[in-house]
């Protein structure tokens, strides 16, 4: 029953329009990094709006499609520091894109499913808040691992000067994690009222189809004689 419910109509089309968002606001974010300027991650916003409104699987399905997009973007090239850590480590550098996407995705939908029981307003911020640090934390801890491939990157953009720490922690890490996570931080309570209003629409759809149904057993359950039918 859970699964006819996750994979209906409405939750497939709502879906769709979230991987169309991750998919938009990724690419858009590695064209910025390309162009020099800061990358803006408003990917995780969708990612968290899923989870929060359709489950850890819808946030773990949209972190998978972000790690993918990440790791697409870095393998051709077009992200250059990815394709960078990809020449240096192929398999480590996608499978980390992967991870720390699809992790972030259901560590985000699973909070929420968890503290919403309590308060929802407070699952949708600790979810909307925990995605940006899952997703740096991974990537720290995954950077400090392949640490042979990041001194390798470091070398092959002539970074000098700097300890490998100051360089992932600082460098990487650092300003994409502050402005994911105060994008975040500013969008949750917009999170919230969305999943609120759909969360209303579906509650109002249920009750009506609810009313119909016993509306219809009632007419079935009425006696012949009542309906204006002479009894014989």
């Amino acid at each position: 029953m859970k699964k006819k419910a996750f994979f209906s109509s409405k939750n497939i089309a709502f879906l769709a329009v979230l991987v169309a968002l991750v998919v938009v606001l990724q690419t858009m974010s590695t064209l910025i990094g390309r162009l020099g300027g800061t990358p803006l991650s408003l990917v995780l916003i969708p990612i968290v709006l899923g989870g929060v409104m359709l489950g850890p699987l819808a946030g773990t399905l949209l972190g998978l499609i972000f790690g993918i997009v990440v790791a697409v973007c870095g393998v051709t090239g077009f992200d250059g520091w990815t394709f960078l850590l990809f020449t240096q480590s192929p398999f480590a550098t996608v499978f980390l894109c992967l991870f720390k996407g699809i992790a972030a995705g259901f560590v985000a939908g699973m909070l929420n499913k968890l503290i919403a029981r309590k308060n929802r307003y407070a699952g949708v911020i600790v979810a909307s808040l925990a995605a940006p640090v899952v997703n740096t934390g991974i990537f720290v801890v995954g950077a400090f691992l392949m640490s042979g491939a990041i001194e390798g990157v470091m070398s092959a953009t002539e970074v000098t000067g700097v300890s490998l720490t100051y360089y992932v922690i600082i460098g990487l890490a650092g300003v994409n994690f502050l402005i994911e996570f105060a994008i975040n931080a500013v969008a949750s309570p917009a999170i919230y009222r969305v999943a609120e209003i759909v969360k209303r629409m579906r509650g109002g759809v249920r009750e009506e189809a609810v009313l119909s149904e016993e509306a219809a057993s009632k007419r079935e359950e009425v006696p012949a004689g009542k309906k204006g039918v002479p009894e014989k």
